[in-house]
């Protein structure tokens, strides 16, 4: 299957994925970090955007 791209947010909103650059520039504005701390973020807590978010110290 491959990828909606007329889609704007990711396609599984729950995890991050940080190997595909669209994704990776979503989550870095949505978090408001660059993509080298969001990178950073889910190696140290994984790819739930949860997870993410929280160790980014945002609370939703």
């Amino acid at each position: 299957m491959s990828d909606d791209l007329t889609k704007r947010g990711p396609q599984d909103a729950s995890k991050v994925n940080i190997h595909e650059e669209w994704e990776l520039a979503y989550w870095s504005k949505k978090f408001g970090v660059t993509k080298e701390k969001l990178i950073q973020a889910v190696k140290a807590v994984g790819v739930g955007a949860a997870a993410v978010g929280k160790h980014l110290g945002h609370n939703g």
